[in-house]
């Protein structure tokens, strides 16, 4: 599974849109496998190893802060200015205030960008969201999510903290040698897991289709251009820190994790908003295969450095 990961990525959105009651049986496990995803993730992760990364320290909070805070912001202006409003403004919104995916280092590898300062940003993002994400969305920006403040920052806080703990502790119990021989085997999960998550989450998005066409296509090119939009605008905006850098955090930006708003909404959440949630799987798991060609271009151009 680790060995074909990216076509099995790109594939089960798919499945999960023409197998519904599939996607309907794996909808029941999207909170366990958004747990599970999460400890094996950060089990792979060497935090000593993300530690040591952080020799440009003004650099990382300088990304952080963008990407968290920045981005809603200038996301919910646009929002605003451009009249979109009711359940798909509420959600492209949302989803600007969500972490860079775990798996945003390996799509950085994966289009010849810089890995490092992807998994420093990536974790300490995940690490941070349920303390920006929440007051953002619900308290500054008001939207309603059937679900208090204090509420979000508690189950956000619980689904990566203890996955966060039991990674730590796996790491303290297990010899490094040992877990060093289970790579193979912790990757390929990972993949079975994202697969599980991928098809889950197009749970009603069938339906959707069938009776709201226009909706869904609509809504997935929201989803398409926010993606590919924040990843341009951060971009530009990093310039000044390098090329390298810029892209990298263009490719962070750009590939939000929705896996953990959809792990903890709570069932009464305006379903439109976890439809869009859900079609932005589609750009975020075609995005190193969309991407790569254009990364190319620009490294045969020398301007990726």
């Amino acid at each position: 599974m680790a060995r074909h990961g990216g076509a099995l990525l790109a594939g089960c959105v798919f499945v999960g849109v023409a197998l519904p009651p599939l996607a309907a049986v794996l909808r029941e496990t999207l909170t366990i496998t958004v747990a599970g995803l999460m400890t094996l993730v950060l089990l792979r992760i060497d935090l000593a190893q993300v530690l040591s990364y952080l020799r440009r320290p003004l650099l990382v909070a300088a990304l952080l802060a963008w990407l968290l805070l920045a981005c809603p912001l200038i996301v919910f202006a646009l929002v605003r200015a451009t009249g979109l409003d009711g359940a798909l403004g509420a959600a492209v919104v949302i989803m600007a205030t969500g972490c860079a995916a775990t798996s945003s280092p390996a799509f950085a590898r994966l289009v010849g960008l810089d890995a490092s300062i992807s998994l420093v940003v990536a974790v300490l993002s995940t690490l941070l969201v349920p303390f920006t994400a929440p007051p953002l969305a619900l308290g500054l920006l008001g939207i309603d999510l059937a679900i208090s403040v204090g509420g979000l920052m508690a189950r956000l806080a619980l689904i990566v903290g203890l996955p966060l703990l039991l990674a730590l502790a796996i790491r303290r119990l297990v010899p490094p040698a040992r877990l060093a021989g289970w790579s193979g085997m912790v990757d390929g999960t990972v993949v079975l897991l994202l697969v599980i998550y991928g098809i889950g989450v197009m749970d009603g998005m069938q339906a959707k289709l069938l009776a709201d066409p226009a909706w869904v296509a609509g809504g997935l090119a929201l989803a398409t251009l926010g993606n590919f939009g924040l990843n341009a605008l951060t971009a530009l905006a990093c310039l000044p820190a390098g090329r390298g850098v810029a892209l990298a955090a263009g490719l962070l930006s750009g590939n939000r994790n929705m896996a953990l708003y959809l792990a903890v909404l709570p069932a009464a959440t305006d379903s439109r908003i976890l439809l869009f949630f859900a079609l932005c799987q589609f750009p975020l798991f075609l995005s190193p295969f969309l991407l790569r060609p254009i990364y190319d271009r620009l490294r045969a151009a020398g301007l990726t450095s």
